[in-house]
Order: C-alpha cells, then structure tokens, then sequence
C-alpha cells in the first residue's frame, strides 16, 4: 500500500480521538474498590501508542483536553507513550467542567464468567465539542506531512460535530494523499445519544468512501454500515463462521470499491478469561487469515482491537506484505491482552517472536 515518502513527512502516522483517564481498580470491582490506578486511553489513540511504542513510528494525536490537573496528568501520560503532543487543542478551565472536561473511563477487567465492565463518565467532554473549523488540516497533513491517518466511530459518535468533523478528516487526508484507516467500533452507548443505530449508519455512510483500510468486527459491520453475517445471532456472537463472513466482506467491497482493505478481528468468548482469537484481512481480492489462537487467557481485553489494528497498519504501512500485516496485528492485540490498561507493553522483539511461533517459556 503506496504511502508518501518518509523524508517529506513529519509524522508517520496521526489519530484523531478522545484520550481519557482510565481508572482501574486491579483485581477488585469499581464499586467497592478503594484504589484505583491510572492509565491514559481511547480507541484511537491507542493506535497511535502502539504505532510509536511497540512499532517505533514517529505518531501524533489531534484531540483536546482541559487545562488543568487531570488535563496535565493527561498529557503526561501521552508523554510517556511517545506519542507527539503538539496537537492537542487546549480549553480553560472553568473551575468545575461546566463548560468542558476531561473524560473518565473507569474499567474493571473481568474473570471467568464475570465479563469485563466499564463505566464512563464522558459527556460535555473539550474534545467532544470539536467541530469543522477547528482543525487547521491543511497544515498538519500538508505543511507537516503525514503518511497515515487514523481514525473511528468512538470518535464520530461523540457528538453531532465530531462526526462532521470526521467526514471533513478522511476527506482532507485524501487530499493531502494520506492513506486512512477507520475502525468502525460501534459504542451503542454513545450513539443513542445523538441518534441510535440509525444515525450511525449515516454517518459511517458518508465517512466509507474516503477510508482506504476499513476495520470492524461484525456487530460492527451490521451496527454501522447495514451489512449482515449470514448465521450469526449478533445479540449473542459464537462460533463465527469464517465463510460467511467473508461473503459479507466480499458485499461491503462491491459497495465501497475505494476500500483497499478490509480487516476484522475474529473473537470467540468463551469465558472473561479464555476467548478463541484470530483475525481475516481481505487484500486486492484475496483473503488472508492470521494464525488462529484457541482459547488465548486473557488478563484485560480492552484494547485487544486497537493493538490489532496498530499492528496491522504496521504490516500494511512499513512491510507492504497483507499476510504479515494480519499476523503482526492478531499477535499484537493477543499479548496487549496479556497485560493490564488500554495500552500495549508488547515490543517489536515479542510481536516477531510470535509471529514467528515462539513459546511461552520463560526468556532469561
């Protein structure tokens, strides 16, 4: 997958989206923990942490916070990703978030048949209130340069103008010859806000035709674009049948021929703590499928996909090979799911070396 050169480009890859405090209560439950720790998080940042942390490319975020401590412990923990910070628009605080806040995401990670819960508290958000205009794309995808661009549906269900601005986004990237990425991530909970699954469509209606890579699993498919898998109960996905999910693939590339790639994660949960894991990539009309991973124990799922899709970008971006892509990505989310918070730990070294078919055994 052709990109611009990176010589003439100061970013390799820039996401757009929320970044919230995460607040984990380990091994206990929200309700009735007296300690929490903190991460930073959001589905497409955590793209862009794994890009730059685990892959080494040079990312940047567009988002904005509030200006004030928890605003600061933010961008501290940005700073700690690698990820550049110049981007982020900044708001005054008010002194009590009336006018805009900083989002919370508190995340409980599930064990055995109790599932994973979050419970976020992110209305009125700085980044929420984002609208066309406020983002000056002609520079940072023209005077600064970027090969990549990526984006998803966590972001454009924010807020009636969030999702504006991401039509406006994908468009402007492609202008500028910015490849674009957008995972789908269908988030009832923020839709209904502003419109329910009827409103989702729309939107990733009109943001489909300036994506070149489309990522989603297939609530997603379904939720945001009204495409349907043939014998899945999407109210209680198991056993995904791999056939007729290809067919669905094979449907959303005769609607969106601009799409270059199609990818999705194939996730069967067996348990909290043991899921079956894999992942399909359709590439210039052939699939290809990553090793399959039955029951993969999980330590904390969250962020499995967005470590799939910084892997995959990784593969499609930097080693121009979709059957290494779709590995890299399925062995990427699998480890980010063996450690706790939203964001990767995984290295470079361990993604080839299960990629590769190394083991567990201990590495001293």
């Amino acid at each position: 997958m052709k990109t611009r050169q990176k010589a003439n480009t100061q970013f390799d890859s820039i996401s757009m989206g929320e970044v919230m405090l995460r607040l984990d209560p380990g091994e206990g439950r929200i309700k009735t923990t007296r300690r929490f720790q903190a991460w930073e998080g959001g589905g497409e940042y955590n793209v862009a942490r794994g890009l730059r942390r685990c892959f080494g490319l040079r990312t940047g975020v567009v988002t904005s916070l509030v200006r004030n401590e928890v605003g600061s412990l933010l961008e501290d923990l940005i700073f700690q990703g690698g990820v550049d910070s110049q981007l982020i628009q900044w708001r005054e605080d008010d002194g009590i978030g009336r006018s805009a806040r900083n989002g919370l995401n508190f995340t409980e990670r599930g064990f055995g048949m109790r599932a994973a819960k979050g419970c976020s508290d992110r209305a009125h958000t700085a980044v929420s209130q984002l609208k066309v205009g406020d983002v000056d794309w002609d520079h940072i995808f023209g005077t600064l340069g970027s090969r990549w661009f990526h984006t998803g549906g966590i972001f454009a269900a924010l807020s009636e103008s969030t999702a504006e601005l991401t039509i406006e986004a994908c468009q402007k990237a492609q202008e500028h010859d910015v490849r674009v990425s957008y995972d789908l991530n269908y988030r009832p909970s923020l839709w209904n806000a502003i419109g329910g699954k009827a409103k989702a469509q729309e939107v990733n209606r009109a943001i489909a035709p300036y994506v070149d890579v489309m990522i989603g699993n297939e609530e997603d498919f379904t939720a945001c674009l009204g495409f349907e898998v043939e014998g899945v109960d999407s109210e209680n996905v198991t056993g995904l049948e791999l056939d007729s999910f290809k067919h669905m693939i094979k449907q959303v590339v005769e609607t969106y021929p601009n799409f270059k790639a199609v990818a999705t994660t194939l996730r069967d949960v067996v348990t909290a703590s043991i899921n079956d894991w894999g992942a399909i990539l359709w590439h210039d009309g052939e699939f290809y499928e990553a090793t399959h991973r039955p029951a993969l124990e999980i330590y904390d799922r969250v962020g499995g996909g967005d470590s799939f899709a910084s892997g995959l970008i990784y593969g499609l971006m930097e080693l121009q090979d979709p059957a290494k892509a779709v590995e890299y990505g399925a062995a990427h989310g699998a480890l980010a799911m063996t450690t706790a918070g939203d964001t990767t730990m995984a290295s470079l070294a361990e993604v080839e070396k299960l990629v590769g078919g190394g083991s567990a055994r201990v590495d001293r």
